[in-house]
């Protein structure tokens, strides 16, 4: 009966119950596309990382293994040093320049990298033949609009498209590494060396080696520098996404109080018949919780659905800057936090109708 007369409350007015749904799904698409975003970049770091064909990845002595690409403190005499070493059988030094937030330009010398990871998979284009030549990937190149051909203004210099790429491999970006060297004033410098062996099998073997050799150097497999990528390892990333998790609950709070504070007084008469006919202030409570329950089930429904739509604009608009993944394990919590805030904001207005004196209810116009 209790779970009917809710229903039809709903019902009743489906213009307040939407625009109440759609208010609590808001937080809930904030903190799911947060959460997706978090995930998509890191898994999408990963995957490139791995893409590249390195077994090992070296970096200068001040790095971690955080997403932190703005160091340029590794001597390139290393890379010659680490090409003879036992089983390596191809070193690469890269420089890269953060160009925004989570996008990079990679320097590269494109025939150690091709040795290393394979040729590029050109869409359009080809390799480098000028040096002011730049090579991106397609998701970069529809982000931009990007033709070969077109000029380019990154790091206060005009760049030209040569080659379009699938994509996938290190980076969205990539140029000759001697000229962002020259631009970045860090010439005889590079960001990390990555290690392409001759067995694979011996990689926890070199990295020991390698340790031995170069003690003040982070120097990882990539298998275990790729694992140690997470929320933790980039710098307050954890107390944002918490942040936004209490700014969702106060949101949610808030929109349900106000709906069920206004639907209290709209209801005072119906409260007053339900009093008159025997209802007890607890069953007047528990109507409004479970209205505000039900308003917070369907406001977490409606904005997983809608996280949805984040994903697809995010991918048709930025592609290249931004990866969002859809992350059903959040699911759950989000509906934990939705029903918890709905639950804590109903409390107010349920106590309030509980309180109403049967009498005054029944006289109330």
């Amino acid at each position: 009966m209790t779970f009917k007369l809710v229903w039809e409350n709903l019902k009743h007015r489906p213009l307040r119950s939407l625009l109440s749904f759609l208010l609590i799904a808001v937080p809930v698409t904030l903190i799911l596309t947060l959460v997706g975003l978090t995930n998509g970049m890191i898994q999408d770091f990963q995957h490139r990382q791995k893409a590249s064909g390195a077994d090992i990845v070296v970096r200068p002595t001040n790095a971690s293994a955080a997403l932190n690409f703005g160091s340029a403190n590794l001597s390139q005499g290393f890379v010659q040093f680490l090409a003879m070493q036992p089983h390596v059988k191809t070193a690469v030094g890269v420089l890269n320049h953060s160009t925004d937030l989570f996008l990079t330009i990679a320097g590269i010398d494109l025939p150690q990298f091709t040795a290393m990871s394979g040729p590029f998979q050109y869409v359009a284009g080809g390799p480098f033949r000028d040096r002011d030549d730049m090579i991106v990937d397609r998701y970069y190149a529809d982000q931009q609009h990007l033709r070969v051909g077109d000029p380019v203004m990154l790091l206060n210099h005009t760049w030209h498209i040569r080659g379009i790429i699938e994509g996938g491999q290190l980076s969205h970006i990539f140029v000759e590494l001697p000229i962002l060297q020259e631009l970045d004033s860090a010439t005889g410098k590079v960001s990390e060396i990555f290690l392409k062996l001759d067995n694979p099998a011996e990689t926890n073997a070199v990295v020991e080696e390698l340790k031995r050799k170069m003690p003040e150097n982070p120097i990882y497999s990539m298998e275990v520098f790729t694992s140690l990528l997470s929320i933790n390892s980039i710098p307050a990333l954890r107390a944002f996404t918490l942040v936004v998790v209490a700014i969702g609950v106060v949101i949610g709070a808030i929109v349900v109080w106000m709906s069920m504070y206004m639907a209290v007084l709209m209801r005072t008469r119906e409260i007053g018949i339900l009093k008159s006919l025997g209802g007890s202030n607890r069953f007047i409570l528990s109507i409004v919780v479970l209205e505000a329950l039900l308003l917070g089930l369907g406001g977490t429904v409606l904005g997983i659905g809608m996280s949805f739509g984040a994903q697809w604009l995010i991918h048709a608009f930025a592609p290249a800057s931004y990866q969002m993944a859809i992350v059903p394990l959040w699911w759950p919590i989000a509906l934990f936090i939705m029903l918890a805030s709905a639950a804590l904001g109903a409390l107010y207005p349920g106590l309030t109708a509980a309180r109403h004196d049967a009498i005054e209810a029944l006289a109330y116009e």
